[in-house]
């Protein structure tokens, strides 16, 4: 159990993690900030929070846990803020979807008064806002911890250990390696989802009339923040990209097999594809 954690910006992921912590008994004491003057006042009112802070100074005072939940282009700015108001020894993670720069910017403005660790839980939804929390939201997902090579190994475990009694899997990978992990399996998927509909609404806008299971699984994520895509994929430029050629090379491998009638190659594709999807842990 954490003590004292300190949580800023609690949307959908943060009000999550204040409620997955007074569920399982992670933290005695719950704090919140966040940037509206009305949400501050609406989560006063919640069981999973024990204070609310007018500033995120005030906030991570004598934290000994401190989770950034805001979009990833608000972490650094947030993180600068905070640093002086750490309590010495204490710990700083985040929920970013991008981690190299964070990670690197993090480690500058807290050490050595404080140790920054990232984080990145894989989970979440289409939907934002704290109303739409919960406490299970962690419970069998995975939850990347990115500590660089100059991260105190003390406070990884004390990171990883936070997300493993939220009930999450923790896989611990380098920034880097977590930045190419999810360009392919997140921010791919995302891109195909976003572009799938914005072709079918240039090419006859009326069909979702008569879209099927199929569409609808397919393109769920398409309903996602488009401003708060748009700053991941500013910061993952270059992984986004390799993942979006290595994609069109399979496509283009697709293209040449249906022009060629090539059934054979066909069936291998799909065959390939049904194989990769059959592997999927079950969804918690």
């Amino acid at each position: 159990m954490t003590n004292h954690i300190a949580i800023l910006a609690p949307g959908l992921l943060g009000a999550s993690v204040a409620q997955a912590a007074r569920h399982f008994g992670a933290a005695q004491r719950i704090t919140l900030w966040a940037r509206r003057p009305e949400t501050r006042q609406e989560v006063k009112a919640q069981s999973w929070c024990d204070l609310v802070a007018d500033t995120p100074a005030d906030a991570v005072k004598g934290a000994q846990l401190t989770i950034i939940c805001s979009p990833v282009d608000q972490i650094i700015p947030l993180l600068n803020a905070i640093a002086p108001h750490l309590a010495a020894g204490s710990f700083v993670t985040d929920v970013g979807s991008v981690k190299t720069e964070i990670c690197q910017q993090g480690h500058s403005a807290t050490f050595p008064r404080a140790h920054f660790v990232g984080s990145h839980p894989m989970a979440g939804s289409e939907k934002t806002g704290w109303a739409h929390a919960r406490p299970d939201l962690f419970a069998g997902r995975t939850i990347f911890v990115t500590p660089r090579p100059d991260t105190a190994p003390a406070a990884t475990a004390h990171v990883a250990a936070f997300w493993t009694a939220l009930a999450g899997q923790v896989v611990t990978v380098a920034p880097d390696a977590h930045d190419e992990i999810v360009a392919h399996i997140s921010h791919l998927p995302q891109m195909l989802a976003s572009t799938l509909c914005a072709a079918l609404h240039r090419h006859h806008p009326e069909w979702h009339n008569y879209s099927g299971g199929g569409l609808r699984d397919t393109t769920r994520i398409a309903s996602s923040d488009p401003k708060l895509w748009r700053t991941i994929l500013e910061q993952n430029r270059d992984e986004v990209l390799g993942a979006l050629r290595h994609y069109q090379t399979e496509l283009t491998s697709l293209e040449r097999a249906l022009s060629n009638r090539n059934w054979t190659e066909v069936q291998a594709i799909l065959e390939s594809g049904k194989n990769y999807r059959d592997q999927f842990r079950p969804t918690p």
